[in-house]
């Protein structure tokens, strides 16, 4: 159903901004899938303890002109 010109503000929806990536813990060689803000930039750095053996990771993330998430980690 199109959107009428009313509704329409001209922003992406949030949802649009939101993304998800993986990665291979470390330390348990665990696959973990986080969530990614696009919103935040192209290259982002975050540190996140492993859910299953809380261990900390940085996770350094790249997303590409095609929208594609590339992840590397280390510990």
């Amino acid at each position: 159903m199109p959107v009428a010109d009313a509704e329409w503000s001209g922003r992406p929806r949030a949802a649009s901004a939101a993304a998800e990536a993986s990665y291979i813990c470390d330390s348990c060689g665990e696959e973990i899938v986080i969530p990614v803000d696009v919103s935040e930039g192209e290259s982002q750095v975050l540190v996140e303890d492993c859910p299953v053996c809380c261990r900390a990771n940085t996770i350094h993330l790249h997303i590409g002109d095609d929208g594609g998430i590339f992840s590397s980690v280390e510990s």
